[in-house]
């Protein structure tokens, strides 16, 4: 299938039931980005910032926002904090530069935060087995401004997942639950738990994805997960179940939104929920699921939906939903499909937050009204009468502008957003900010988004 340009899952940031994000229901007024930090590695002499933050963000209870880069600092990724200043703007702190070695390598994902101020994340790559086969770590404050990271497991591909790409979520009783695209029992990816004991963390294999069983199950997840009240995680797979779309060299497997449930034996369960069955439904999901208070699933989907000239066969990419039906079976709907073109987004990689009036937003990497640069927008979708749904843009990024370095936007927004008290919206763009740095693209943005 075709691949997305950086392969990433968003942070999970939170171990609630619903796992989203209320943003004001004034969100639908008028909108004003701002970029509050681009990332530029020819900042200073000796200047190490980070390059290409693919990943959300996370705030914590005094407004400072933490993330990740997948490369930059000593080249092998950061971990950053933004820092509101007084007056307005923000500073930034890189709290953690990654060697590369065995203390990881490439965070593609977000962050999450404990009670004490830990932060918590995976890397892709590194480790201290022979196939670098990426990381869970924990950054822990010190004191006097500075972080120490410890490595809290090492992928090490056999019989054990390999390259997480997506973010961890805690239970209530603390422990880590996450996915890996590769590894496991078969090869295809796996979910699995950390638990915390008194010499150190214990990881443990909860479902090893199966390409082989006749198509049913899904493979390669390279999104988070989600948690319900009675314990049960959610899920999806980028590929993989039982349904085919036409794609580039033939047909393939669609993805999959899953359910995994623990036993009375203490394994664990997994049911496909849905299996993406044809491009009209959406095709490829990349990002972490949502709940409403209903107990209805919203998600993503990278490709398929509406096809045409813009898109090609592959699909803009399309807003879902899945509802309980009774019986354990679940029915989906397309809220949503992109159509790419100039006044619209096209493929969708992050995950959504909902508002307090029924408001979805999330971003698409690509399209947007910008002409001839299509470098992503911000979208919301409103419920209107009779099950319809109304998609609005609030901002399509431009990237770098040569001619006025001063105008220089974001450019590709991988990830999804998040929001504060007051509705403004959060996120970050692989690219753009200053233009020159990093090959002329930029190195990337954190942006705001004020109603």
């Amino acid at each position: 299938m075709r691949r997305k340009k950086f392969s990433i899952g968003l942070a999970a940031v939170s171990a609630i039931f619903t796992l989203t994000l209320l943003v004001s229901a004034t969100q639908a007024a008028a909108q004003q980005e701002a970029v509050l930090h681009s990332f530029d590695t020819n900042c200073l002499p000796n200047c190490a910032d980070g390059v290409a933050p693919v990943a959300g963000l996370i705030l914590d209870a005094s407004g400072n926002l933490y993330g990740t880069t997948v490369v930059g600092g000593a080249g092998a990724g950061t971990v950053f904090e933004l820092i509101p200043a007084l007056g307005g703007g923000s500073t930034e702190k890189i709290l953690y530069n990654f060697t590369g070695g065995k203390d990881g390598s490439r965070p593609q994902a977000g962050l999450i935060l404990d009670a004490s101020g830990n932060l918590y994340g995976t890397t892709v790559n590194g480790g201290v087995n022979a196939c670098g086969c990426g990381t869970v770590f924990e950054l822990t404050p010190t004191g006097g401004g500075s972080w120490k990271e410890t490595v809290l497991h090492s992928f090490g591909k056999l019989k054990d997942g390999a390259h997480p790409y997506a973010g961890l979520i805690f239970d209530p009783a603390g422990h880590l639950y996450g996915t890996t695209q590769d590894g496991g029992g078969h090869g295809y990816g796996t979910v699995f738990e950390m638990t915390h004991a008194l010499h150190g963390w214990t990881e443990k294999l909860l479902h090893s994805f199966n390409s082989t069983l006749k198509g049913t199950d899904g493979f390669n997840p390279q999104a988070g997960l989600i948690l319900d009240a009675s314990g049960n995680l959610y899920g999806t797979t980028s590929v993989g179940g039982s349904g085919t779309c036409a794609e580039q060299g033939g047909l393939f497997s669609c993805g999959t939104v899953f359910e995994l449930s623990p036993t009375a034996t203490g394994s664990w369960k997994e049911k496909v929920l849905h299996s993406f069955g044809n491009d009209s439904e959406g095709s490829h999901p990349h990002a972490s699921l949502i709940f409403d208070g209903a107990g209805n699933l919203y998600g993503t989907a990278w490709e398929g939906g509406i096809i045409n000239a813009n898109c090609g066969k592959w699909g803009c990419g399309a807003v879902f939903e899945l509802t309980p039906a009774g019986g354990g079976s679940w029915t989906e709907e397309v809220l949503y499909n992109f159509n790419g073109y100039a006044a619209d987004g096209q493929n969708p990689q992050g995950s959504l937050i909902i508002g307090a009036a029924g408001i979805l937003y999330g971003t698409t990497e690509s399209g947007g009204a910008a002409a001839g640069v299509n470098q992503g927008t911000v979208f919301e979708l409103m419920p209107a009468q009779g099950g319809n749904w109304t998609e609005k843009v609030l901002h399509s990024f431009t990237g770098p502008n040569n001619v006025n370095p001063a105008l220089s936007d974001g450019a590709f927004p991988f990830a999804g957003l998040i929001s504060d008290s007051a509705g403004n919206l959060y996120g970050t763009t692989a690219e753009g900010g200053p233009a020159g740095v990093c090959g002329g693209p930029g190195c990337g943005t954190v942006f705001e988004i004020t109603p």
